[in-house]
């Protein structure tokens, strides 16, 4: 979802979003609205993702083997959930990343030609 307020909003896509979530849990091991936090922050605020939409992507990164789970006791208030990265999250991130770098090659030489010719 966009923030009211900031006009057009260029949220990243699904895929996006998964890498993002696993670069702020290879950072840290962190739970759900911590995870909204930080993503909100990353995108200055202009993503700020529903909260069911980041659970279910959550649960269905761990069912595909990229992050694991465990109950945490804060004392008092609710147990929360605490992610972390698995082996094949971190490959997943490794490979994501180097995917960007890849379109960001391409995108940087898109660019050069309409800098060129436009």
């Amino acid at each position: 979802m966009c923030r009211r307020g900031h006009g057009a909003c260029h949220y990243p896509g699904r895929g996006l979003i998964q890498l993002l979530i696993l670069r702020i849990i290879h950072e840290r091991p962190s739970h759900g609205y911590q995870i909204m936090e930080d993503l909100e922050r990353i995108t200055s605020k202009d993503y700020a993702p529903e909260p069911g939409a980041i659970y279910t992507m959550l649960r269905r990164m761990e069912e595909r083997g990229l992050l694991a789970s465990r109950w945490e006791s804060k004392g008092s208030g609710a147990d929360r959930r605490v992610y972390t990265l698995t082996e094949e999250g971190v490959r997943a991130l490794r490979e994501g990343l180097e995917a960007l770098k890849r379109r960001r090659e391409l995108i940087d030489s898109l660019i050069r030609f309409y800098d060129a010719h436009f």
